[in-house]
């Protein structure tokens, strides 16, 4: 996992423009000095807003499906990185851009952030950082001024420094390959929200171990739910036992090497073929280049053990949860059509 160190950073420069939405007629409103902060405390609170959700994990980098320079966004940090004294009318440019990609009518208005950080420590180099801030979510909150004899207490509204809704960091690392980039969208839940990662700044995720781990792991998890049911006849345990087995696999090795995965978790070839083919159309499908052979990731683990439910739901009734061999579960029927699973154990805790 990369190192990513921000207790010395600092903003250079920073600039807030309005960025209202296209398909509702809102316009943008332009900042043409950068913004001020009122004191040190002011600042340390900035910081924290923008950049305390970030975590050297999931790396992104810039994308065209034609060529790099294409796209937009990455030429303009690349000129912001080489000369700094252009910052603010880059800033029109970016700004502008996000404007022309908020045409949604479930897009919020808001105020877009540019900043510009020294003092990043990226795998123990120091780098500057550009970084993208959209924040939407604009809340109430009380005030209480104490008098002589009473309160007076007013309300006025802001954001919270919990997080941001939108956000961006490019450091200034890996160019010919579209930079390093750590992004967040704490409001992508629909369709309308794509336009932030794929839209505005077209990202793809690097090819790394955390993303490669991922990726194997959602096309395990994904054969085993969907396409096996399709072409086998396994029952629910059987699929809860493939997700354990593939769970085991990526726990208890330090690397991931794809046919001794295949024979570990599926064991029968004809199944093992069937992977093969579903593996080849998921890439494909979503564009991925996925190396056969890497080094497995705890945190992308960790993070997709949510979704290997090892959990046999019986009606309402009863929840089994699998963690074992498999054969120590047995499936049957009464004569009078009701189902029933039969379950052997030496100890009961």
């Amino acid at each position: 996992m990369a190192q990513l160190d921000l207790t010395e950073v600092k903003i250079e420069k920073l600039i807030t423009h309005r960025i209202g939405n296209k398909n509702k007629d809102e316009n943008i409103t332009f900042s043409h000095e950068l913004s001020t902060l009122k004191n040190e405390q002011t600042l340390g609170f900035v910081l924290k807003y923008f950049l305390q959700q970030f975590k050297p994990i999931d790396f992104h980098q810039f994308k065209h499906t034609v060529d790099l320079e294409m796209n937009e966004v990455y030429t303009i940090v690349r000129k912001m990185f080489f000369n700094t004294d252009i910052f603010i009318p880059e800033s029109h440019n970016i700004a502008k851009l996000l404007y022309e990609y908020s045409d949604h009518p479930k897009i919020k208005a808001g105020e877009l952030n540019v900043v510009y950080f020294s003092n990043v420590y990226f795998d123990n180099d120091s780098v500057d950082a550009i970084g993208f801030f959209k924040s939407e979510s604009n809340v109430p909150f009380l005030k209480m001024h104490e008098n002589t004899n009473n309160y007076n207490i007013e309300h006025e509204f802001g954001f919270e420094l919990k997080g941001i809704d939108k956000a961006c960091l490019v450091f200034n690392a890996d160019r010919e390959e579209g930079y390093k980039v750590l992004v967040i969208d704490n409001t992508n839940k629909s369709g309308e929200a794509q336009y932030w990662v794929d839209g505005f700044l077209q990202l793809t995720p690097c090819n790394d171990e955390y993303n490669n781990t991922k990726d194997i792991m959602k096309i395990a998890k994904d054969f085993v739910t969907k396409k096996l049911p399709v072409e086998f006849d396994v029952g629910k345990t059987e699929k809860i036992d493939l997700l354990n087995r593939t769970m085991d696999y990526f726990k208890n090795n330090e690397s991931y090497i794809k046919e001794e995965f295949e024979q570990n978790v599926f064991q029968d070839s004809n199944v093992i073929n069937s992977f093969k083919v579903f593996e080849d159309s998921f890439r494909e499908e979503n564009n991925l280049e996925l190396s056969d052979n890497f080094q497995i990731s705890n945190q992308a683990v960790k993070k997709q053990a949510r979704g290997f439910k090892s959990v046999l739901k019986l009606d309402k009734n009863f929840h089994v949860y699998i963690h074992g061999d498999k054969q120590l579960i047995e499936r049957g029927k009464e004569s009078d059509g009701r189902k029933f699973y039969k379950i052997y154990y030496e100890n009961e805790e």
